[in-house]
Order: structure tokens, then C-alpha cells, then sequence
């Protein structure tokens, strides 16, 4: 083994740093804290996402994460009062409503709702019937048929 073969341990070799011990040491009175504010005060708290009264960078970005609209139902909206146009004896359904231009198109399936009267005997086909819907289609003679629509979510 030669001397040149010696290397050196892998530790610190400065001191701390003693604050606080007089100003002869150079680090005496404020203690390198610096004058008056809330890092000067002991206790200080500083958090870490603080960015200086600026409106921090987690609520400048945009949410992520579940959110229940994604998974809502759209559906396309028809009155009885509308259907009221229609010949007596019409069979009423999605792609009927479409042709004559009563709903632009089908999205999650066709809701009918009961604003409006009726009078001709009707037999509707739908995905969705409100309540008074059904007894106007009833009470006019008509009959009400649910459809039931698969699709790859449910």
C-alpha cells in the first residue's frame, strides 16, 4: 500500500453554523433571519404551496377526477300537445319523430312529456313516459309502449 493509494472518508467536514452567539461571530443579533416579518418570528409557517397572495398554481388548474354529468342521460323531449298534429291511428315512434321533424335526433332516447292535449287515439312508442303523459295518451284512446334500449355502458 502506498500513500498515494489513501483516499479520503466520505463525511462532512464543515461545522454548522452557531447562530445567535454575539455579533462578533457575524451571525449575532438577527441570526441571518433578516429584519421584522413573519420569517423572522419564531414559529414561522410559511406553507408550501404559497405563492405570495398569487392565486396558487393547484387552483389555477383545471378539476379532474369523477364527476357524475359524464354518466347523466339526455334525452330528447317530446309533449302530447305536439302529437295532437298527428292523423288519428299513427303509430308514434323514435324514427317517426325524426322524419317529420318533431325532434332533430334520438340522443339517450326519447322522453314524452304531458304539457298539451290530446285527442286522437294514438299508439307512442318511447324510451321514457312521464305520468300525466301516459293517462292523456290513455284517456284519448291511445296506447303507451316502452322501449327498451341497449347500449354498451349499461
Amino acid at each position: 500500500m502506498n500513500l498515494s493509494d489513501v483516499k479520503s472518508t466520505p463525511f462532512k467536514r464543515s461545522r454548522r453554523r452557531r447562530v445567535g452567539r454575539g455579533r462578533a461571530s457575524g451571525r449575532g443579533k438577527t441570526s441571518t433571519r433578516g429584519m421584522r416579518g413573519e420569517g423572522q418570528r419564531s414559529g414561522n409557517g410559511i406553507k408550501l404551496l404559497y405563492q405570495g397572495g398569487q392565486t396558487p398554481l393547484f387552483m389555477r388548474l383545471p378539476k379532474r377526477g369523477f364527476n357524475n354529468a359524464r354518466h347523466r342521460k339526455v334525452y330528447s323531449i317530446v309533449n302530447v300537445g305536439r302529437l295532437n298534429q298527428l292523423p288519428d291511428g299513427t303509430e308514434v315512434n323514435p324514427e317517426f319523430l325524426i322524419k317529420r321533424g318533431v325532434i332533430r335526433k334520438m340522443l339517450d332516447g326519447v322522453k314524452v312529456l304531458g304539457d298539451g292535449e290530446l285527442t286522437k287515439k294514438l299508439v307512442v312508442k318511447a324510451h321514457h313516459f312521464s305520468q300525466t303523459a301516459v293517462q292523456r295518451i290513455q284517456n284519448a284512446g291511445g296506447s303507451v309502449e316502452v322501449i327498451n334500449r341497449t347500449t354498451k355502458d349499461e
